[in-house]
């Protein structure tokens, strides 16, 4: 993100501001931000006297502003960090007169994650006149695939569109846990690696040709054979393949069939973009698109959401998993 290089930026080159109100669905951002602010601006003998971290449910916000008004000791700063600061929702408008005229020598950091301020609200507005407002907003699945590459990119690694693909199917948006995945990955790969799904098989433990993506792939091509595979599988690794989140993966692929069918512009760019897909992948849509018209797709929602309601034991408790799974996809491939 062009907004966090940029807040680097400028601590490295000295522009610190008093006050940094991180916040937003997305925790990533916020806990690298706060990770930098809390290795870059004190030096460890520093720290000692002059960091405190405190978290939201263990302190209150006149603590927080007592210890924003401490002087530094034998240092130019001090650093107060309030991690999980969304804690403190309900008094965290307290902290306007303090920022309104903050100590010059703190670097005060609110970390207020999963949620957001209104902007309009008194506290924003007076944070931004005298330091910064960050908000670290929920990346979409097809932004996560450009999110992956540029990271890898920044650190002289690339990687395959389908190891991206069973990355984001396997861990979701969350940008933490594909930062671990990541970091494991880079630690047993040389630099320069072009990252392949079998490296993703070999060291996350993602089965390259028995997962959701591919099962998706093989119904939209109606191919019998490679889903029966693949849900036979599924049934022999339950642990690592609940029928709970399958049934989610699949329906989220034919809602965006059905939103395919509705598209008046079926040219690649634009499906990409309404289907929030790689463009890499927008075959893949056309060729299931011809397969299942309109009416079928519709009707295969439904099969599914009463699959999803045995899953959960209603109406079907005496039916194991890998056999609603069998049923389901053969009303989907039938």
């Amino acid at each position: 993100m062009v907004e966090v290089k940029q807040l680097v930026t400028d601590i490295n080159n000295g522009n610190i501001k008093p006050v940094y109100f991180l916040m937003g669905e997305e925790p990533y951002y916020i806990d690298k931000i706060s990770e930098f602010i809390e290795n870059k601006v004190l030096t460890e003998d520093e720290k000692g006297f002059n960091q405190t971290v405190v978290y939201g449910r263990d302190t209150t916000i006149e603590e927080i502003v007592g210890q924003a008004k401490c002087f530094p000791m034998m240092s130019e700063r001090t650093v107060v960090i309030v991690k999980e600061a969304q804690d403190l929702s309900r008094t965290i408008e307290n902290l306007v007169s303090y920022v309104e005229n903050p100590l010059e020598s703190t670097v005060l950091v609110l970390c207020y994650k999963y949620k957001t301020l209104d902007k309009r609200k008194k506290l924003i507005k007076s944070i931004a006149k005298k330091g910064v407002v960050f908000e670290s907003k929920k990346l979409y699945e097809n932004q996560v695939g450009d999110w992956i590459s540029g990271i890898l990119k920044g650190k002289k690694y690339q990687i395959d569109p389908k190891a991206i693909h069973m990355l984001v199917e396997f861990l979701g948006t969350d940008l933490s846990k594909i930062s671990n995945e990541l970091d494991k990955l880079m630690l047993v790969l040389p630099k320069e690696t072009v990252i392949t799904p079998k490296h993703i098989e070999d060291n996350i433990g993602i089965s390259k040709d028995f997962n959701v993506f591919e099962l998706r792939k093989a119904i939209g091509k109606k191919d019998i054979l490679k889903s029966n595979q693949i849900i036979n599988y599924f049934a022999e690794n339950p642990k690592s393949n609940p029928l709970i989140m399958t049934i989610s993966l699949i329906n989220s692929y034919f809602t965006q069939l059905l939103m395919y069918h509705g598209l008046k512009d079926k040219s690649k760019a634009n499906v990409a973009r309404a289907l929030r897909v790689s463009p890499y992948f927008v075959d893949d849509y056309v060729l299931a698109g011809k397969n299942y018209p309109m009416r079928k797709v519709s009707q295969i929602i439904n099969y599914l959401r009463e699959a999803d309601v045995k899953s959960k034991g209603v109406g079907a408790s005496n039916i194991s998993h890998a056999d609603l799974l069998k049923e389901l996809l053969f009303k989907i491939l039938h």
